[in-house]
């Protein structure tokens, strides 16, 4: 019953007529479970990265290496949370033209924007749970935002968002020791 209690609540945060597979270009942000900062520290406006954020930014790069139809913009690797620009070409699509595809629970769409996704949150969790041997941990949050990037403007808007990110740790409200800071801690 808890589980069907679960499910009814949880509901799509993507356009619902959008097909994820199509080309176009693509923001995700992905955060840790809990924002736990996993991934590494920011020190003066610079990410150091412990092994697990090392972990996060190989299988990132990984994930156009093993799909020829993917390629990636501007990305980093933040304490609790990931953001990165993921293009999806034309080649996913071949050449013949098909319905729209949408990616349900337990059934991926090869090339989808979820697919990928998915794919790389799971080569994430698995080498970060065999290096902390801790098999079946959970290393993120269920979900992931994403924003279909539209236009020039909106792609080096983003772009300048992902650069800057790590100098503005300090203000940002995801981070716990500015909440600790705030709160006397």
């Amino acid at each position: 019953m808890r589980a069907l209690s679960e499910n009814l609540r949880r509901r799509s945060i993507r356009l619902p007529a959008y097909d994820y597979s199509q080309a176009g270009a693509y923001f995700v942000t992905i955060c840790t479970l809990n924002r736990e900062c996993l991934f590494g520290k920011v020190m003066d406006g610079k990410v150091q990265l412990n092994p697990f954020g090392c972990v996060v930014e190989e299988e990132w790069l990984k994930t156009a290496e093993l799909r020829p139809c993917i390629e990636l913009g501007t990305s980093v690797v933040m304490p609790n949370h990931f953001h990165g620009i993921i293009v999806i070409n034309d080649e996913c699509r071949g050449t013949a033209r098909r319905a729209p595809t949408v990616s349900r629970f337990g059934k991926p769409v090869a090339g989808a924007l979820s697919t990928v996704i998915r794919s790389f949150k799971s080569a994430v969790t698995k080498r970060i749970n065999d290096l902390r041997r801790t098999p079946g941990n959970v290393v993120w949050q269920r979900n992931y935002y994403e924003h279909i990037i539209r236009n020039e403007d909106d792609w080096k808007k983003i772009h300048d968002y992902i650069v800057y990110n790590p100098e503005k740790w300090m203000v940002d409200a995801e981070n716990p020791d500015r909440i600790n800071r705030k709160l006397g801690l």
